[in-house]
């Protein structure tokens, strides 16, 4: 079949392969004809990825979501993107029948569910690992700040990162 450019520009009779190796190369296609935007862009598609780790030793011994250091700000490529949480802690309760439970905050919107027993120990000085997620939908496309929050169970107090242990806080932007 021939080939053919008709007036608007469309070419016919072009197989797969038709064209020989070097007639289209790096200088041939304009440099960011491409904005990294559209790249990126795709459902499911991991866009970025942010950790920030702790490894102070806080002492938390309040029914109150208190703060622990642990603070991430990440900002979307789109307002259509998904955050995708995952937080990571390890706490020694104090005191037998105790507990601590955790929370992811959004800028100052508390995002995800919780309850005192993320971690429960019948007994004293048993270190309790939570890992957690969350997946967020912001709506936003400019900064946004996520921090963990824990509160304790019976304001019995609860020691965190003892022994050189470390929290963590990971943040994947997800597009839609």
């Amino acid at each position: 079949m021939a080939i053919t450019i008709n007036g608007s520009g469309t070419v016919t009779g072009l197989a797969v392969g038709g064209l020989p190796d070097g007639t289209v190369d790096n200088d041939t296609i304009a440099a960011a004809t491409i904005a990294d935007a559209k790249m990126a862009s795709g459902g499911g598609k991991v866009l970025q990825v942010l950790q920030t780790t702790d490894n102070t030793t806080t002492t938390v011994a309040t029914t109150t979501w208190t703060d622990v250091g642990l603070s991430l700000s990440i900002t979307p490529i789109s307002t259509t993107s998904k955050i995708y949480a995952i937080w990571n802690m390890q706490g020694n309760p104090a005191s037998t029948l105790s507990g601590f439970g955790s929370r992811l905050m959004r800028n100052a919107t508390a995002v995800s569910a919780s309850n005192m027993f993320d971690a429960y120990e019948p007994s004293a000085q048993n270190r309790a690992h939570v890992s957690r997620s969350f997946l967020d939908s912001p709506s936003l496309d400019t900064a946004i700040t996520y921090k963990i929050q824990v509160a304790c169970n019976n304001s019995y107090s609860v020691n965190f990162n003892e022994n050189g242990c470390t929290t963590e806080l990971t943040l994947m932007e997800i597009g839609a």
